[in-house]
Protein backbone atom coordinates (compact mmCIF):
# COMPACT_ATOMS: atom_id res chain seq x y z
CA UNK A 1 0.00 0.00 0.00
CA UNK A 2 1.28 3.78 -1.19
CA UNK A 3 1.52 6.10 2.25
CA UNK A 4 1.95 9.40 1.83
CA UNK A 5 3.46 11.76 5.29
CA UNK A 6 1.63 15.23 6.16
CA UNK A 7 4.19 16.88 9.41
CA UNK A 8 2.59 20.30 9.91
CA UNK A 9 2.40 21.87 13.24
CA UNK A 10 -0.58 24.33 11.41
CA UNK A 11 -4.14 22.54 11.70
CA UNK A 12 -5.34 24.04 8.91
CA UNK A 13 -2.08 23.50 6.84
CA UNK A 14 -2.84 19.25 7.30
CA UNK A 15 -6.36 20.08 6.67
CA UNK A 16 -5.62 21.32 3.39
CA UNK A 17 -2.95 18.99 2.62
CA UNK A 18 -5.51 15.81 3.28
CA UNK A 19 -8.76 17.06 1.58
CA UNK A 20 -6.20 17.59 -1.34
CA UNK A 21 -5.29 14.42 -1.03
CA UNK A 22 -8.09 12.31 0.43
CA UNK A 23 -9.33 11.28 -2.83
CA UNK A 24 -6.60 9.21 -2.93
CA UNK A 25 -7.64 7.16 -0.62
CA UNK A 26 -10.10 5.35 -2.76
CA UNK A 27 -7.33 4.53 -4.69
CA UNK A 28 -5.42 2.40 -2.22
CA UNK A 29 -3.51 5.27 -0.48
CA UNK A 30 -3.03 5.46 3.17
CA UNK A 31 -2.25 9.05 4.47
CA UNK A 32 -0.21 9.39 7.79
CA UNK A 33 -0.73 12.57 9.29
CA UNK A 34 1.36 14.48 12.26
CA UNK A 35 1.67 17.79 13.62
CA UNK A 36 5.28 17.83 14.77
CA UNK A 37 8.73 16.60 13.88
CA UNK A 38 9.47 13.69 16.18
CA UNK A 39 6.47 12.03 15.54
CA UNK A 40 7.07 12.23 11.63
CA UNK A 41 10.34 11.05 12.28
CA UNK A 42 8.75 7.89 13.90
CA UNK A 43 6.30 7.59 11.77
CA UNK A 44 8.76 7.63 8.47
CA UNK A 45 11.15 4.55 10.48
CA UNK A 46 7.52 2.35 11.06
CA UNK A 47 5.83 3.26 8.48
CA UNK A 48 8.32 3.74 5.23
CA UNK A 49 6.42 6.19 3.79
CA UNK A 50 6.58 7.08 -0.33
CA UNK A 51 6.26 10.62 -0.11
CA UNK A 52 6.45 13.03 2.67
CA UNK A 53 5.26 16.73 3.01
CA UNK A 54 7.36 18.14 5.85
CA UNK A 55 7.01 21.56 7.28
CA UNK A 56 9.95 23.44 7.65
CA UNK A 57 9.31 25.21 11.18
CA UNK A 58 7.85 22.59 13.60
CA UNK A 59 8.45 22.09 17.35
CA UNK A 60 10.67 19.76 18.70
CA UNK A 61 12.54 18.73 15.58
CA UNK A 62 11.93 20.82 12.58
CA UNK A 63 11.21 19.21 9.08
CA UNK A 64 15.07 20.04 8.11
CA UNK A 65 16.31 17.93 10.82
CA UNK A 66 14.25 15.28 10.18
CA UNK A 67 15.01 15.46 6.22
CA UNK A 68 18.44 15.02 7.36
CA UNK A 69 17.88 12.22 9.65
CA UNK A 70 16.36 9.80 6.97
CA UNK A 71 18.56 10.57 4.13
CA UNK A 72 21.97 11.00 5.64
CA UNK A 73 21.97 9.35 9.16
CA UNK A 74 19.06 6.63 8.26
CA UNK A 75 19.87 6.19 4.47
CA UNK A 76 16.18 5.90 3.38
CA UNK A 77 16.25 6.26 -0.36
CA UNK A 78 13.02 4.90 -1.10
CA UNK A 79 11.28 8.10 0.08
CA UNK A 80 10.87 11.22 -1.68
CA UNK A 81 10.34 14.48 0.92
CA UNK A 82 8.78 17.98 -0.21
CA UNK A 83 9.66 20.78 2.35
CA UNK A 84 7.01 23.32 2.85
CA UNK A 85 7.47 26.62 4.82
CA UNK A 86 5.30 29.72 4.82
CA UNK A 87 8.35 31.74 4.80
CA UNK A 88 9.01 34.05 1.59
CA UNK A 89 11.08 36.73 2.65
CA UNK A 90 14.59 37.01 0.51
CA UNK A 91 16.64 36.18 4.31
CA UNK A 92 14.53 33.14 4.29
CA UNK A 93 15.19 31.78 0.92
CA UNK A 94 18.76 32.39 1.55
Amino acid sequence: MTKILIADDEPNMRVLLRETFEELEDKGVELLVTGNGKDALEIIKTEKPELAFLDAMMPGMSGFEVCNMVKNVLGMKGIYIFMLTAKAQEIDKQ
